[in-house]
């Protein structure tokens, strides 16, 4: 059976998207205010209808994670490396979600309110499993029962598309991000794109070392090592880069370049949580789907 028979293109775009915007319907007015200065953090929040008062870097969040979409009543509170202490203060919140990642900055934030740390990404350990586990404790701290649906619901998703890809092509995949021409960052089997990868079925033809679930700077010859594998580029990359490639002859004579098999999807939060691994899994299943029935 053709592998897009199970679904009409309409019909995954309306579920995604229902998946990600229908929780942030069920907010209640004044609810807690919250602030977050991690993104795997922020974009938890908001999916599951989460009253953010304040978070980092939003442009960029937007750009690289592109949903949940970020309300322009959320303040931006700068760079996650140096936040502005005194933007979060203005935005009052009630509490406020940290990550081991900036867990330098706890003894600032508790001086603003109360700080509840939440771990993602930490050695050998399951992003997706850590994402579940935090998504659900945050929902109940907030009392938000979209945190629970949001679990099940992907998990359900990943079990259909497991199925989908069963009618697929049988290739490896190897997801990776664009340095420089010369340069990719990949994504291993310990990553939240190595995650899904694992859950739909597919093998993630990357098998080397990662730390914090990615490798990099990795050299461009190392493609030639995986000629048969699906090569998913994930955005962004440097514009200079994508050109260079393009006039490349090494670039060019790849199995995977000769053959059609590079596909580029939307930007998605490399680092991110459950909504990332949502919309990961959404556009690998469009993507690889389109290609696989030509």
């Amino acid at each position: 059976m053709a592998f897009l028979a199970y679904f009409s293109r309409r019909q995954f775009l309306a579920g995604a998207a229902a998946s990600l915007s229908a929780p942030a319907l069920s907010r209640a007015a004044g609810s807690v205010r919250v602030a977050t200065l991690d993104w795997a953090l922020l974009e938890t929040l908001l999916a599951i209808g989460a009253n953010v008062v304040a978070a980092t870097e939003l442009r960029q969040f937007r750009e690289a994670a592109v949903t949940p979409e970020v309300p322009a009543t959320v303040s931006d509170l700068g760079l996650r490396g140096t936040p502005n202490f005194e933007v979060l203060r203005l935005a009052r919140p009630d509490l406020i979600f940290n990550s081991n990642f900036y867990a330098w900055a706890d003894e600032r934030i508790r001086l603003i309110a109360p700080v509840e740390s939440h771990a993602i990404y930490k050695p050998r350990e399951s992003p997706f499993l850590l994402a579940e586990q935090v998504t659900l404790a945050i929902g109940e701290r907030l009392q938000l029962a979209a945190a629970k649906e949001l679990t099940e619901e992907l998990s359900a998703r990943l079990d259909r598309y497991r199925s989908l890809f069963a009618t697929g092509d049988g290739r490896p995949v190897i997801p990776i991000n664009l340095g420089d021409a010369r340069h990719f960052r990949v994504f291993g089997s310990d990553s939240m794109f190595g995650e899904v990868l694992k859950r739909v079925g597919l093998s993630n033809a990357w098998q080397g070392a990662t730390s914090y679930s990615a490798a990099a700077p990795i050299g461009i010859e190392a493609l030639a090592s995986i000629p048969n594998a699906w090569i998913i580029m994930i955005p962004p990359h440097p514009a200079d880069a994508i050109a260079t490639l393009s006039a490349s002859s090494f670039w060019n004579a790849l199995p995977a370049v000769r053959e059609k098999r590079v596909l580029t999807l939307g930007a998605v939060n490399p680092y991110g949580a459950l909504p990332a691994a949502s919309r990961f899994a959404d556009l690998l299943a469009e993507g690889l789907g389109h290609a696989w029935n030509g």
